[in-house]
């Protein structure tokens, strides 16, 4: 496949495609940010952590079945590697534990500003250190963005995802719960 037909596919290698995951990842935690202190907002912050849980795995998955992989085999950095593995594990435990939660649990709203802390600290991390150095070893991040489309794309079909369905509407249950969707073997 040439980076040619990539780029038309995708429109974007996969360095942009995940730092546009982490944006707006970002901006999902601050509209629940804005929520916080509100009585009334439990279904709006239920359907704002559903849509978190659910960017957050599905680009965890993609991470660690296609991107980690090749930048792992390209780089000379086990240990950078390695924490971002843990740094995910962490992230899927506790939304684990928000998805078994409604907003009006104890420590909900503080489970979520923990996972935002988290996500930041690893998005940085990734963004100033991973990316460079999968850029310097000369990673195909036009082919890897194309793998990481289609699987995204997969994964959400999976989840019964798509961009205009509010979380209530793509089948969340009333505390944002959802199941994660299927790793690939």
């Amino acid at each position: 496949m040439s980076t040619k037909n990539t780029q038309a596919r995708t429109g974007q290698d996969a360095i942009a495609l995940l730092t546009a995951d982490h944006k707006a990842v970002k901006a999902l935690f601050k509209q629940f940010e804005s929520l916080s202190g509100q009585d009334d907002a439990d279904d709006e912050k239920a359907a704002l952590v559903a849509q978190i849980c659910d960017e957050i795995t599905i680009h965890a998955q993609v991470e660690e079945e296609i991107f980690y992989p090749a930048v792992r085999e390209a780089i000379d950095d086990d240990d950078l590697m390695d924490e971002a593995d843990v740094e995910h594990a962490s992230a899927k435990d506790l939304i684990a534990q928000l998805e078994a939660m409604t907003p009006t649990d104890d420590h909900y709203d503080a489970k979520v500003k923990v996972l935002g802390e988290q996500i930041d600290h690893h998005v940085k991390e990734e963004q100033d250190e991973m990316f460079a150095k999968a850029r310097k070893a000369d990673v195909d991040v036009d082919a890897l963005g194309a793998l990481i489309a289609a699987r995204k794309a997969e994964l959400e079909g999976e989840l019964g995802l798509d961009d205009e369905a509010p979380a209530a509407a793509r089948g969340a249950s009333p505390n944002g719960a959802r199941k994660a969707p299927a790793a690939r073997k």
